[in-house]
């Protein structure tokens, strides 16, 4: 049964700040639990399919996340993926955890700050596509202030990530969605396999977060709290 879309004292829906942005993984999730989102990124973000400003998500947020209900931040993973560690050994990049945590915790609104499994964030809820059906495994690490998340059973993978590894294709129920080189799946396996269609653009899907994640962060949110308060 579909639930009914939550609204608040005012009339409206609730509103979800957006942070890092990049094309709406994350706020597509939080759209198909209930919430009207606003996305913040330092760079045009054509395919976005909510209201966007293009801005510092440090500084926007300091300015204006006390307006918004619920926010999420996904900051940029580059310094603690698994690629920097390994190929990418010795790359500097900035690190934006620490600087969005201090202002969302002053902002004394509820927030997550979503990251890879490796970035110095406490562990309150770890997600895997497998928990969601999905064609990917993506771990993602989400640090939870002001709201209790129920932590899915981490399911048993099913087998191998699809793909060439050292000149040898393996199937598999899953694929590899990050980077340009091939034997990663078709920008339409891809699409199915995140749960993404509305943007066709490699770069823009290896840089998202599948919106099942935030669908369940997000309907829980509004379930538990709801918007009686509001």
């Amino acid at each position: 049964m579909t639930q009914p879309t939550p609204i608040r004292r005012d009339g409206h829906r609730p509103r979800l700040l957006d942070l890092f942005s990049c094309a709406g993984g994350a706020g597509t999730g939080y759209q198909r639990a209930g919430f009207e989102v606003t996305g913040v990124d330092i760079d045009e973000q054509p395919n976005y399919p909510f209201g966007h400003h293009v801005a510092d998500a440090v500084e926007f947020a300091a300015e204006h996340a006390a307006e918004y209900d619920f926010i999420h931040a996904s900051p940029p993973c580059q310094t603690h993926s698994t690629l920097t560690k390994g190929t990418n050994k010795g790359r500097e990049y900035p690190d934006f955890l620490g600087p969005i945590r201090d202002v969302l915790t002053g902002s004394g609104r509820p927030f997550v700050i979503e990251n890879v499994a490796g970035a110095p964030l406490r562990r309150d809820l770890v997600l895997c596509g497998e928990m969601f059906g999905l064609g990917v495994i993506r771990h993602r690490v989400f640090e939870v202030h002001g709201v209790t998340v129920q932590q899915p059973a981490h399911r048993p993978h099913r087998g191998r990530v699809a793909g060439m590894r050292h000149g040898q294709w393996y199937e598999g129920p899953y694929y590899a969605v990050y980077g340009e080189g091939g034997g990663k799946g078709t920008v339409a396996e891809w699409q199915q396999a995140m749960g993404i269609t509305w943007t066709n653009v490699r770069r823009e899907i290896a840089e998202a977060i599948p919106p099942a994640y935030t669908q369940w962060i997000g309907a829980q949110f509004l379930t538990r709290e709801g918007m009686a308060a509001a």
